[in-house]
């Protein structure tokens, strides 16, 4: 019979940096988890990513046991590395703070397409358009 998945808890780590201090070890101190050997795996998984924050869900099962599983950066920290800007605007596309082009955008959806709603690289290419001009930042030819 297959193990009980007791909690499922998601977080959004920098590559390479878990630690059992905060913020990591006060979300799963709770749910019983060995913190080391979570921040162990954690770290050798994503030490060829440093530098970006990557999303994690992980399954806690009833023998505290767990087992996770690694998603795409987010499409805003993606946006933000390739236009360069520290920050989205604060008045979202009424102020454009900066620049991608398409070929940048089209490299950002092929990276994001396996965590998206989408079949096609055009799909989420759209999909990473909304949200970088939400950003304020300006999709150019």
């Amino acid at each position: 019979m297959a193990k009980q998945v007791v909690k499922q808890i998601k977080l959004q780590i920098p590559a390479g940096k878990a630690t059992p201090a905060p913020p990591v070890g006060t979300v799963l101190g709770p749910a019983g988890i060995n913190l080391q050997e979570f921040c162990t795996k954690y770290n050798d998984q994503t030490r060829d990513k440093m530098g970006d924050v990557i999303p994690v869900v992980i399954n806690v099962y009833e023998d505290r046991s767990f087992d996770f599983v690694l998603k795409t950066p987010p499409a805003a920290e993606l946006i933000k590395k390739l236009s360069g800007v520290k920050k989205g605007s604060t008045k979202g596309k009424n102020e454009v703070v900066g620049k991608l082009t398409r070929s940048q955008l089209k490299e950002i959806a092929e990276i994001k397409l396996p965590d998206l709603n989408a079949y096609t690289v055009e799909e989420a290419m759209n999909i990473v358009e909304g949200t970088a001009k939400n950003m304020g930042i300006e999709i150019v030819d």
